[in-house]
């Protein structure tokens, strides 16, 4: 008998994770599979961040804390997003999280009533539309293009953008599609924001040190500081420090948004792990210097990876500005396969594991994380040349 509830039955599960997981279990199978479909670094955690978990262990820091996090943890938390967001904060407007997932996940469920709108553009991030659906809300698709740079206009959203419009979703540089928006087109995006006093914006900069544009990264509330109050801006160390393990994530918005989410959170895990916090206020806090050689690694992925793929008939991808994914357009091999799911399920029988981009609220093609060495990257892309060929 299924006693699922309501809520549980509007979602779907994480198609990234249900890809990862079926090329784990081959590799356990004996099968070479190369992985393409998680987003995580492959660098080593920085050793002051190892150094600092260890301490706060032999400390017995291992007790409960604040449900929104330390002390010390909030201070270096508003220290980040000073320095690298240009966001001046402070500990009452500051949560810390078991991931930026659940920050995004709290501040949807706590201001999301059946029925009500969030805007999210298209491809998206697997997640969003299904914490929305969860929370009863209703998903409008913004849909981007990649000759636009899977950025959306002021117009586009102007067009979406109603009465019953709770929210937009903002994620630069954007997961699956590496889009990145520069300050002018944030500012624009703001103008429609004031004819909308109702929205509010979710800003997800946690790829933010990834940015291959040259120029300094631009967030809503800065570029619209009249805005501020609208807008929650998530963070995090998992991308930018290699540390998705430890689930830690650092949100900075209104004040009655942040006592609402700390609210939910002390009844749905608590506070996040006391070691974790530890580790990440040395990552905050400690040296960011290595941070410039990471990003010239991934650029040289991304470039080796668009050539790759460009050169393989019948796929296409544009140059990812941020982050570390291609959205690869395979539209004219889709006569030869059902959907773009088979494609990818071609592709797992031929050992590279990647995305459909029906995950991302997309089609016909597939997204590919480059957070892997080169040499694996030179293989993959052999490998996917010989499936499709």
């Amino acid at each position: 008998m299924n006693h699922t509830s309501l809520a549980l039955s509007r979602i779907a599960p994480s198609q990234t994770v249900a890809m990862t997981d079926r090329a784990i279990a081959l590799r356990e199978e004996g099968r070479d599979v190369i992985s393409l479909s998680v987003g995580e670094p492959d660098f080593a955690t920085p050793p002051n961040v190892i150094e600092a978990a260890k301490r706060a262990l032999d400390a017995g820091d291992t007790k409960y804390t604040a449900v929104g996090g330390t002390a010390a943890m909030k201070r270096a938390a508003a220290l980040h997003f000073s320095r690298d967001l240009g966001i001046e904060t402070s500990p009452e407007r500051i949560v810390v999280s078991a991931g930026g997932k659940q920050a995004i996940f709290h501040a949807i469920l706590a201001t999301v009533s059946e029925g009500e709108e969030v805007i999210v553009p298209a491809p998206w991030w697997v997640s969003y539309p299904e914490i929305v659906r969860f929370a009863g809300g209703t998903v409008v698709p913004l849909i981007t293009h990649a000759s636009h740079g899977f950025r959306f206009t002021p117009g586009d959203l102007e067009a979406l953008i109603g009465p019953r419009t709770q929210w937009l979703l903002l994620n630069s540089p954007g997961n699956p599609t590496g889009a990145v928006y520069p300050a002018e087109m944030l500012a624009g995006i703001g103008e429609v924001l004031r004819r909308n006093p109702r929205t509010m914006v979710m800003s997800d900069d946690i790829y933010a040190p990834l940015s291959y544009t040259g120029q300094p990264h631009a967030t809503l509330s800065v570029v619209c500081p009249d805005l501020a109050d609208r807008v929650l801006t998530v963070s995090g160390v998992s991308k930018s420090h290699a540390m998705t393990g430890f689930r830690i994530g650092v949100s900075s918005g209104p004040e009655w948004l942040i006592k609402a989410m700390t609210k939910l959170q002390s009844h749905s895990s608590g506070n996040p792990a006391s070691i974790s916090q530890a580790a990440a206020v040395a990552a905050f806090e400690g040296p960011q210097d290595f941070l410039s050689g990471w990003r010239e690694s991934f650029r040289a992925r991304r470039d080796l990876t668009v050539a790759g793929i460009n050169a393989i008939p019948g796929l296409s991808t544009p140059v990812p500005d941020g982050a570390f994914y291609c959205m690869v357009d395979a539209a004219p091999l889709m006569g030869r396969f059902e959907n773009d799911t088979a494609l990818a399920m071609h592709l797992l029988e031929h050992g590279v594991a990647i995305v459909p981009a029906s995950a991302f609220g997309s089609r016909d093609g597939f997204r590919i994380s480059f957070a892997t060495s080169e040499d694996t990257l030179r293989e993959a892309m052999r490998r996917i040349a010989a499936a499709v060929s």
